[in-house]
């Protein structure tokens, strides 16, 4: 009984051990590593080199038309909506994993990109990749105390404030239309984007359908 005993509490420590180990191999190799998570645009046109591109989900905030545009999508007289990540719920988007090397040069693009009117948040979340591993990565939220944010804004809400609404970038209406049809190409469902998207389709109101774009 002795040297079964002796026997299991060996192969216990070894277990013990081996969990360990790979637990701190773990962490470290997630320490290392850089993510970045996107949301819009980013998820399709990302704009920097990376060395693994993985589907997940943000805990926390949600995929939001909830940011007046006054340049790409609308003036400051009849600004148009563009995404954000709000509070509250979760988002599928994409994570993108760097170089431990490039980080600085991809964080100093982000910056450029993001950081225009300040209107979103630098800021690093968990986020659980389609393997189920859960990551830092760094993300953009938006600042609610900041003027171009719209708040929570209902379907029909959403869809007046968007049509009719044009930018440098072109008619808001095909921001809204071309990003559902993006998601859905990644295999990425909104239901409440799509249902903004469908009013939209559903009244005429794409330019880029009437040859208007």
């Amino acid at each position: 009984m002795k040297a079964g005993s002796d026997f299991a509490r060996v192969s216990g420590l070894k277990l013990i051990r081996c969990v360990v180990v790979t637990a701190l191999y773990n962490m470290g190799s997630d320490m290392d590593d850089f993510w970045v998570f996107g949301y819009g645009s980013l998820m399709w046109r990302p704009g920097f080199d990376h060395e693994e591109t993985r589907q997940a989900r943000l805990f926390g905030y949600h995929r939001a038309l909830c940011v007046r545009s006054f340049v790409h999508r609308g003036t400051p007289d009849r600004p148009g909506l563009v995404l954000g990540l709000d509070r509250g719920g979760s988002c599928h988007g994409v994570a993108f994993r760097i170089r431990p090397e490039n980080r600085d040069a991809v964080l100093a693009y982000l910056r450029e990109r993001e950081l225009v009117t300040h209107v979103y948040v630098e800021t690093t979340r968990r986020v659980r990749l389609e393997t189920g591993h859960d990551v830092g990565a760094v993300t953009y939220v938006v600042d609610r105390s900041h003027g171009q944010y719209a708040g929570a804004l209902s379907i029909d809400d959403a869809v007046m404030r968007v049509s009719g609404a044009m930018g440098q970038s072109g008619p808001n209406e095909d921001y809204v239309v071309n990003t559902v049809d993006h998601l859905k190409a990644l295999g990425i469902r909104d239901h409440h984007l799509e249902a903004i998207a469908d009013q939209i389709k559903s009244a005429g109101l794409n330019p880029s359908k009437r040859g208007l774009a």
